[in-house]
């Protein structure tokens, strides 16, 4: 099968993130830069499902020239090659206009299955799957926390708060996935040093045919027009119970 994994670069959750004065986005420079961690199970998957039906696995990324980094330790889990879109005027990029710049890309890649995590840390709208999808004309599996691949056929399993769905569709499909599919695996010396001679394509706005202002700032379907940091904590209300203890605990949380 030839397979695409989604894969963006976010900043570090583990650590304090924040927007930048000027425009409103993130400030990537503030942190340091990560591989979304819902991707790395995508990888995960797309990698079990290569060794159990053969092809190729394609890594994606639409980010600055810091997303090599994330790209090469992507690479270093096993994928064959990557794309990386890269252009100066991608900044500011609303979730629709990437899906537009993705969506090209993967036109030229003709994918039998596009694997990506479920949401984004820095964003997480968990609408990529639906756009792209919506975009290219095929189905979208949705939240997998199991895929089966039979032949042409793809079959999920999802959780929800009534029970377990089974959704199927034939390929091509895009498959958003999450933290329960699969445990993802450590990159080796070995990986680390064979991803270093991996392929890496670079792609621009031009290389695609996609405007300039239909991507970036300019062209976002979406902008933050303001921004406040989170007051620090105050201290809580202690309540003593004197008779009317439950009274005034009702009307405390009845005022929140």
């Amino acid at each position: 099968m030839n397979i695409v994994v989604l894969v963006k670069q976010v900043p570090d959750s583990s650590a304090e993130r924040s927007l930048r004065s000027d425009d409103n986005t993130v400030d990537r420079g503030s942190v340091s830069s990560v591989i979304n961690e819902m991707d790395e199970y995508a990888i995960e998957e797309a990698l079990r499902v290569q060794q159990a039906h053969g092809g190729e696995v394609t890594i994606l990324t639409m980010g600055p020239v810091g997303a090599s980094e994330s790209i090469r330790k992507a690479l270093s889990m096993g994928p064959d090659r990557a794309v990386h879109v890269l252009d100066d005027g991608l900044h500011g990029s609303c979730a629709l206009a990437t899906s537009r710049v993705l969506a090209a890309v993967l036109g030229r890649l003709g994918p039998d299955l596009v694997l990506c995590g479920a949401e984004s840390t820095d964003g997480r709208v968990q609408v990529m799957a639906h756009m792209l999808a919506e975009r290219l004309g095929v189905a979208a599996l949705t939240g997998a926390r199991k895929l089966t691949v039979e032949g042409g056929l793809l079959t999920i399993e999802r959780q929800t708060e009534e029970g377990v769905e089974v959704v199927a569709a034939q390929a091509p499909a895009v498959v958003s996935v999450w933290d329960t599919i699969n445990e993802p695996r450590y990159p080796s010396f070995k990986g680390i040093m064979a991803a270093k001679k991996k392929p890496v394509q670079t792609l621009s706005l031009a290389d695609l045919g996609v405007a300039a202002g239909e991507v970036g700032a300019a062209g976002a379907s979406s902008a933050v027009v303001g921004q406040s940091r989170r007051p620090p904590r105050s201290g809580g209300v202690k309540i003593t119970d004197e008779g009317a203890g439950g009274v005034r605990l009702v009307e405390f949380l009845a005022s929140e």
